[in-house]
């Protein structure tokens, strides 16, 4: 049973250009990522990331097969060789020829390692958008600065230095760059990012995984946290991306190659070296109208985790946006595991 609540942002009143992405489709995405969201639940804590992320894999892609549409992974769990299935290129959807045409940006279980462990912020989530509108992000790294709404227009900059774009996020927001709140992941490569940020007075949050539950808390005014920076992986910068898209908030990205490998991938995926140093915005990360669900795995900032309950039921709370028409739905769901 489900029951939708909606709030709209920043974009009410917008008129709502015609799309491929009906309004039928942004609800009945949800069920694909709560699908995944109960079939990864059942290895929290135990230890072992690898079943889990499988667990949620199959589950996400046997939902895909009752959705009406003709659908594209473009991020995915990989290239064809390295998974057997959601891998980049394959095609999803009960309606292949017939179904509108979809291009899918998925990360089953975004937080395989605090599924394992039974942290905080695991999310089953996946962006779908009209053909072409998503970057076809390779599997490496991106230098990553994202802020919430409400600020001017190209306040932040990854050109700038961590301290310049503190200054003028907290320039915009009135306060002090000591009143700042930035999120990182904990990773050894940010320990000059966090020494930086600390030296100048800021606050960090570390995060252990999870980076786009870590960008979307820049959305949130309860998370207190202001800013994302650091590194991450390039395909879940893109589902930051479109997560902005809807809610509103600027993003800057710019792809980190650490091999001759890397480099020769990104060409696969039809990214000229003209643009192997280029800032990508918001826009050109994820284009036009698109959709973002999440399922929460684990509780969180964002959302709470999949909950079983007696008598043979369960509950799950999902956050499904739209980018035309800047709402967002806030979806409890409760299920019979029999």
């Amino acid at each position: 049973m489900n029951n939708p609540s909606s709030s709209p942002h920043s974009s009410k009143g917008q008129p709502q250009p015609s799309s491929v992405l009906d309004r039928v489709l942004v609800l009945e995405l949800v069920r694909v990522t709560e699908a995944a969201a109960i079939a990864a639940s059942t290895l929290i804590g135990r230890g072992d990331e690898k079943a889990a992320d499988a667990a949620a894999v199959e589950a996400m892609r046997k939902a895909f097969d009752t959705l009406e549409i003709d659908g594209t992974v473009v991020i995915g769990e990989g290239e064809r060789d390295e998974a057997p299935m959601l891998y980049i290129g394959e095609k999803v959807g009960g309606a292949p020829g017939r179904g509108p045409k979809i291009d899918i940006a998925l990360d089953p279980l975004e937080g395989t390692t605090i599924t394992a462990k039974a942290g905080p912020n695991a999310l089953a989530v996946l962006a779908a958008a009209e053909h072409g509108c998503l970057l076809n992000a390779p599997d490496t790294y991106m230098d990553k600065l994202a802020i919430g709404p409400g600020y001017p227009e190209g306040v932040i900059d990854l050109a700038k230095s961590p301290t310049e774009n503190v200054r003028a996020v907290a320039a915009a927001k009135g306060v002090e760059p000591a009143d700042i709140i930035v999120c990182v992941l904990d990773r050894p490569r940010h320990a000059d990012l966090i020494a930086e940020l600390r030296g100048i007075g800021c606050g960090v949050v570390l995060i252990g995984d999870g980076d786009v539950a870590g960008v979307i808390a820049t959305t949130d005014p309860d998370t207190t946290i202001d800013m994302y920076m650091g590194s991450g992986g390039a395909p879940e910068g893109v589902l930051a991306a479109a997560a902005l898209r809807c809610v509103g908030g600027q993003f800057n990205g710019r792809l980190v190659f650490r091999n001759d490998d890397e480099k020769a991938r990104a060409r696969k995926w039809g990214i000229p070296d003209s643009d192997f140093g280029r800032i990508y915005k918001l826009e050109e990360l994820a284009k036009g109208d698109c959709i973002f669900a999440a399922t929460g795995v684990t509780s969180g900032s964002l959302l709470d985790g999949v909950k079983r309950l007696r008598g043979g039921k369960m509950t799950t709370e999902s956050v499904v946006m739209r980018a035309s028409s800047g709402t967002v739905r806030w979806i409890k769901g409760e299920h019979r595991t029999g």
